[in-house]
């Protein structure tokens, strides 16, 4: 685990806002369109590279927002609280549900290095041979090899709004260069805008790009802060497997007590839980006095 900062040094870390200028709308030109959201994908870029970000716990946040939009367009409303239920209270092998097997396929995606294989392990319905195809994908920027994922996709399998917005936020990654996927069309695209095709499918994925970075940006800025405070905290802790949780719980956007079985006893997992809480590095997420779900 790297070096926990000062206490003094949380309340100092800054991740650059998104320029309120790239949200400004007030052309609906593909040109203008376009340049916004590649002005938007390089603040991101800049973001990425802050080492006080929690890349993969960014990653977890995003694709439960992401598994929210999702199951909207499926025809259910879940909360993320509901959604969170359905995947850490379900035992292994399980059944989560519907909503709860969406944000399994969002978890698996973006918990792994972007190739064929680990997509397809993720992903429900996707054949390798249609991953390898969309990960192929041509065009002239980064959006419009993901517009046209999701068009290829969506034309085989119509009702595949997950798999396509996985895939397009897949191949918008790649494009941009990332070994990993970062949930970003996928937080703002709505179901009508999935049935647009050619340029207003494109201009649809250019202000969807620059809506999702105006919520990730901030996800990263409130992590990072939290992250800092958590690492601060953690020699305070004097339960043997501590800093293996404190690594746990900056990679994973929540965690039941029993995911620290593997290295602390029941009791002693849930004893550091309300500790970390009681100190302020984690938050209880549930509000419930059992079943509890805990995260940065």
């Amino acid at each position: 685990m790297s070096k926990p900062q000062p206490v003094a040094a949380v309340d100092t870390i800054a991740v650059p806002p998104l320029p309120g200028w790239i949200k400004v709308t007030s052309s609906d030109t593909l040109e203008d369109a376009a340049f916004r959201a590649g002005a938007a994908l390089a603040h991101l870029n800049l973001v990425s590279g802050q080492t006080a970000v929690p890349q993969a716990l960014w990653r977890e946040r995003l694709a439960l927002a992401a598994a929210e939009v999702c199951a909207g367009l499926a025809g259910r409303r879940e909360t993320l609280a509901g959604l969170r239920d359905a995947v850490h209270l379900t035992r292994p092998g399980d059944d989560p549900g519907p909503a709860g097997a969406i944000l399994r396929q969002w978890s698996r995606a973006v918990a792994r290095p972007i190739s064929a294989g680990n997509l397809h392990r993720a992903i429900i319905g996707a054949t390798v041979e249609q991953i390898t195809l969309c990960l192929d994908a041509t065009g002239c920027t980064p959006v419009d090899r993901a517009a046209r994922v999701i068009e290829a996709v969506l034309a085989d399998m119509p009702r595949a709004e997950t798999a396509a917005l996985i895939l397009a936020d897949t191949v918008l990654a790649k494009s941009m260069g990332r070994d990993d996927i970062l949930p970003l069309l996928s937080l703002t695209l709505k179901l009508r805008d999935l049935r647009l095709r050619a340029d207003d499918l494109r201009l649809a994925c250019y202000r969807a790009v620059v809506a999702g970075a105006g919520q990730a940006v901030p996800v990263a800025a409130d992590l990072a802060r939290r992250a800092a405070r958590l690492q601060a905290t953690a020699p305070k802790l004097r339960a043997k497997g501590a800093a293996r949780a404190v690594d746990l719980f900056l990679s994973h956007d929540a965690l039941a007590p029993t995911a620290l079985a593997a290295f602390m006893s029941d009791r002693a997992a849930r004893r550091l839980c309300d500790r970390l809480v009681q100190l302020g590095a984690v938050r209880e997420l549930t509000g419930r006095d059992s079943f509890r779900l805990y995260g940065v």
